[in-house]
């Protein structure tokens, strides 16, 4: 896991947004603290998410990301027909495995931020018909996209873990320190 950022060392804005987009990560990988992968693939509420697709998800969204900014195609490809894969972790996926590639994934995330020249440097956005037509978005636009997305899911896997076992996050930080 990435855990060397941190905004009060760093001061700068490049190490807070990591340091935030860190802290977010983090809020999901406790809420998978202690469970089987049974339990991580369970679903113990109406919704049809689990704690073990929630991984997955923000890991390959996290991925896609990062190689648009790099104007690469994305490891995993998802359109309409296996869109809703992504929230599901198939028979031969793993919670290790994937929290392994979700940290190869930040690491890398993180390489790339602190490398480019400025947080002003702009991508293209994906020709989807929810963004502008030929629109082009900041690495800055970045860091705060992949925040709210992990914060958003982050809150989803507290919900889904305390539906599991009671746990809540107050509870999972005091489990993650005792280790």
């Amino acid at each position: 896991m990435v855990t060397h950022v941190a905004a009060e060392t760093q001061g700068d804005e490049r190490g807070a947004l990591l340091a935030f987009l860190e802290e977010q990560r983090g809020g999901i990988r406790r809420a998978l603290l202690g469970l089987t992968e049974e339990q991580a693939r369970s679903r113990p509420s109406a919704s049809e998410l689990t704690l073990g697709g929630l991984l997955k998800h923000v890991a390959e969204v996290e991925q896609s990301w990062l190689a648009r900014a790099r104007q690469e195609p994305p490891a995993v490809h998802r359109d309409e027909s296996n869109w809703n894969e992504c929230f599901r972790l198939t028979d031969d996926e793993t919670v290790a495995g994937q929290l392994a590639y979700w940290e190869k994934v930040a690491a890398e995330t993180e390489e790339y931020i602190r490398s480019a020249p400025s947080l002003d440097d702009t991508f293209p956005l994906p020709p989807d018909p929810w963004f502008p037509p030929e629109g082009r978005v900041s690495l800055r636009w970045l860091c705060l996209h992949l925040i709210r997305e992990t914060a958003r899911h982050a809150g989803h896997a507290d919900i889904i873990r305390e539906s599991l076992d009671g746990k809540t996050a107050f509870e999972l930080v005091a489990l993650e320190q005792r280790g």
